[in-house]
């Protein structure tokens, strides 16, 4: 009898202890894509809740922005709708686009991009960014105006802020590809082979912008932009939605700037950004508004569908950091198998190697572990 009940109590402590390294596995890892159906993915960390805010184009949104909150980067809890546009008094009439929050003074401000309602010569294309104002990360947001944040004379998206330590503030947007019609290289070879007239291209451009952001500084500087010969080390890449017959355009947009000692690294995408061959470069430079020197180990994260993998069309990322301050990830959109043409938040580990060269580990589809949090 003894012997028997030995018997169940070692077999209660096995299972227990394998129940419990099966919840310790759980909990300290996670899978992506995330559950959340997202395109243009922007994080913010509050230090005052503590918590992470999640923004971005579509989830659910009827002409605005949702949100989603995290304590961990992990557990993703829904919001809901955070900012309302295309209303009475609103600017902005549809396509809502790239939302990015930021903390400053004592407040949050949204930059977004949108369709402008003002458009006199009817143009397809007329979109321009704006800022709208909370008290909370969870809004609701207000527009500071009833006008875009400014007009610089052609159609704008991918608003992005830096804040740099000399008190100095930075916007960064794509020109969108629209009417921009550029002579190339790769443009005359697309022609001869009789498969586009024209391409179009969408340049990422840098200019100060005013404390209270009513408005922006001097002129705009272009920053990026396609190579124009075709054997430039980045045409490759950055041409695939042309060379697969995919789209008359190439793009350089999505940008995201950090500084990592005194270097300035700007992240941005090329590419269809509806297709399968979008996907994520960066660039660097000494001063926040250039000149910047597109790096050779470009891309750093594409689709991996080459390899046997289900991901492609990654893209248009942010940067954020673990709790503890000490882990870079990139969050960013894809596509899987499963997910069709929905676009799914990916968040995968980075970091910038010795050489000053940024690494993406990713895409990822196997379980990673958790963001460190102490």
């Amino acid at each position: 009898m003894k012997f028997k009940i030995s018997l169940c109590l070692i077999f209660l402590c096995t299972l227990s202890g394998y129940l419990f390294a099966q919840e310790r596995t759980q909990v300290n890892t996670y899978t992506n894509p995330l559950p959340v159906e997202f395109g243009d993915p922007f994080i913010l960390f509050d230090k005052v809740s503590n918590q992470y805010y999640m923004y971005g184009t579509g989830g659910g949104a009827k002409d605005g922005f949702s949100s989603y909150s995290s304590k961990d980067m992990v557990n993703w809890k829904s919001e809901g709708q955070v900012y309302f546009g295309n209303k009475k008094g609103a600017w902005g009439i549809s396509a809502f686009w790239a939302p990015e929050v930021y903390h400053y003074k004592n407040k949050y401000y949204m930059f977004y991009s949108a369709q402008w309602g003002y458009n006199p010569t009817n143009e397809l294309e007329n979109f321009k960014i704006g800022v709208a104002v909370a008290d909370k990360p969870t809004g609701p947001f207000i527009d500071m105006t009833d006008k875009p944040l400014f007009d610089p004379g052609y159609p704008i998206i991918d608003a992005n802020v830096y804040f740099d330590p000399n008190g100095k503030l930075y916007l960064y947007y794509s020109r969108c590809c629209y009417k921009n019609t550029v002579k190339s290289e790769v443009a005359d070879w697309a022609k001869e082979k009789g498969w586009f007239n024209e391409i179009e291209e969408s340049w990422v451009y840098g200019v100060e912008l005013k404390s209270d952001f009513s408005g922006v500084k001097g002129s705009p500087v272009l920053l990026l932009r396609p190579p124009l010969k075709m054997n430039d080390p980045q045409a490759e890449w950055e041409s695939r939605s042309v060379t697969s017959k995919e789209v008359n355009r190439r793009w350089t947009e999505g940008s995201f700037t950090f500084k990592k000692g005194n270097t300035y690294y700007m992240m941005y995408s090329a590419n269809f950004f509806g297709g399968e061959n979008y996907a994520i470069g960066y660039a660097t430079s000494k001063h926040p508004l250039g000149p910047y020197k597109k790096a050779d180990n470009n891309p750093i994260l594409q689709k991996n569908t080459g390899q046997g993998g289900g991901v492609s069309g990654t893209g248009h990322n942010s940067v954020v950091f673990s709790p503890d301050g000490k882990q870079m990830f990139c969050v960013y959109h894809g596509r899987t198998n499963a997910s069709g043409i929905k676009r799914v938040v990916f968040i995968d580990r980075m970091h910038i190697n010795t050489d000053g060269k940024i690494v993406v580990i990713g895409p990822t589809t196997t379980p990673q572990p958790k963001p460190l949090t102490k």
